[in-house]
C-alpha cells in the first residue's frame, strides 16, 4: 500500500505558499490566541492575506545568543583611514 500526502499550494504575489501557512486577516482576527499559540508550539511561520494577498508574516522569535558585534561582522562596506584627522572643509556644515 502507497501512502499519498496531498498538499493544497496557494498562488500569492508569484510565490507557491503551502495553504496550511496561510490565513486571512478576519480569521486570524477570530482566532488570533489559537494562532498564536500554534506558532508557538510548532515553530512554523503562517502568512496572513488581504483580499488573497499576503502582507504579514508571524513567526516564532528565535532567541539568539550571537553579540551584536558577531551579527555587524562583515557588514562593512567601506573602511578608510578611520583614524585620520578632519579637516574643515570635510564637515558639510562647518
Amino acid at each position: 500500500m502507497t501512502r499519498v500526502t496531498v498538499v493544497f499550494l496557494k498562488v500569492l504575489d508569484m510565490a507557491i505558499i503551502p495553504e496550511s501557512e496561510c490565513i486571512s486577516k478576519s480569521e486570524f482576527k477570530a482566532r488570533a490566541l489559537e494562532v498564536l499559540r500554534e506558532i508557538e508550539q510548532s515553530g512554523k511561520p503562517k502568512i496572513i492575506t488581504d483580499r488573497g494577498k499576503p502582507t504579514l508574516e508571524i513567526r516564532k522569535l528565535r532567541d539568539s545568543q550571537v553579540s551584536p558585534l558577531e551579527k555587524l561582522k562583515g557588514t562593512v562596506i567601506k573602511y578608510e583611514a578611520a583614524t585620520a584627522p578632519i579637516a574643515d572643509d570635510d564637515w558639510e556644515n562647518a
